[in-house]
């Protein structure tokens, strides 16, 4: 038996004895067949999930931990119908000394590879620098001020692209970065107008979705939708901003009902300027290149993407680690760093 404390769950296998940390995504109390009473648990980090069974003689039933909690845990693993299955013996809620044990909440659930405070800098100085008019400039700096922790934690969908903690503001940064070099080929565009474009087109994702790990869509959400909500967050950010020019307002919130940019995908409008235009495209660009690069990730090859509606194949790009090149050479492996004792008491 191999003893694994904090472990990602992609490694467990048959037989390990585990502790760790986990994200409790699914708990659900029934009955076995002798009437008597067991949890079915789904836990997760940010390499994957595992099924658990708290079952009648362990001291977990009664444990203090509940549904969407960070959890602290101890079991054993076995195969079950080919299905590898935890037998959870120990779990209790997570709490802020555990994070000497090794908890980290970036650790359990899906968040970008960038560094979020990097991310964050990047769209300041974005909008500090290159946003000339003045009211838009301001338009840019108030509502950062009032966003910019949401577009921290917040995934940009819930399952398509961009779907783990940061994604929304990698999305965002991603698409200002892009605009900029976009405007930059097409001096008629107007910068100032495609960036605010950027900021808010998918500001509303942070009332239509749940912030992670609860990446789930609200009842607002369902009912109104982000594109709308995104309108609605513009509407009040520039009723804070005395005498914001209407016409300006206007091309905005066209920017935002149109950046899906087709009826059917959930625009109430279709781009009819250069710079809706021009938001849309580079939305579905930055969208569509982020999906095939979790797919690729995960199996280049020929796979079919829910997000396009069909078979794409990404096996012609070779991976980074692949590419051949100067300095390439493997780094000396290194000692694992000794697994610190997880306190369940």
């Amino acid at each position: 038996m191999t003893r694994r404390t904090n472990e990602p769950i992609h490694n467990f296998e048959d037989g390990d004895s585990v502790s760790g940390f986990a994200y409790l995504a699914k708990m659900e109390r029934r009955q076995d067949k002798n009437g008597r009473d067991f949890l079915d648990l789904v836990l997760k980090d940010a390499s994957g999930s595992i099924s658990g069974k708290v079952w009648s003689d362990s001291p977990a039933l009664n444990g203090n931990y509940e549904l969407h909690d960070f959890v602290a845990f101890r079991g054993t693993l076995q195969s079950y119908r080919d299905q590898l299955q935890m037998n959870v013996r120990e779990c209790r809620r997570a709490i802020e000394d555990d994070r000497q044990h090794g908890f980290d909440e970036a650790l359990l659930i899906p968040s970008t590879r960038q560094s979020i405070d990097e991310l964050e800098q990047r769209l300041t100085e974005i909008l500090s620098q290159e946003i000339e008019h003045p009211i838009l400039h301001r338009l840019a700096q108030e509502t950062l001020a009032s966003h910019g922790q949401q577009l921290r934690e917040h995934p940009a969908a819930k399952m398509i692209h961009h779907a783990f903690r940061g994604g929304l503001l990698e999305h965002v940064v991603s698409m200002a970065e892009l605009a900029l070099g976009v405007c930059r080929h097409y001096p008629e565009l107007n910068s100032d107008l495609l960036l605010l474009g950027v900021l808010f087109h998918d500001l509303g994702k942070t009332q239509e979705l749940g912030a992670m790990p609860n990446n789930d869509y609200t009842l607002e959400g369902r009912l109104v939708g982000h594109v709308v909500m995104g309108r609605d967050l513009l509407r009040e950010r520039c009723r804070a901003i005395p005498d914001f020019p209407a016409d300006l307002q206007l091309h905005l919130e066209h920017l935002i009902l149109s950046h899906q940019g087709r009826l059917e995908f959930g625009s109430p409008v279709q781009p009819m300027t250069p710079e809706a235009l021009a938001l849309h495209f580079i939305d579905d660009l930055d969208s569509k290149l982020a999906q095939l690069r979790e797919a690729n990730e995960k199996e280049p090859a020929l796979q079919y993407l829910t997000g396009f509606s069909r078979f794409l194949y990404t096996g012609f790009t070779p991976r980074q680690e692949e590419v051949p090149g100067e300095g390439s050479e493997e780094p000396e492996p290194s000692s694992p760093p000794a697994q610190p004792t997880l306190d369940l008491d």
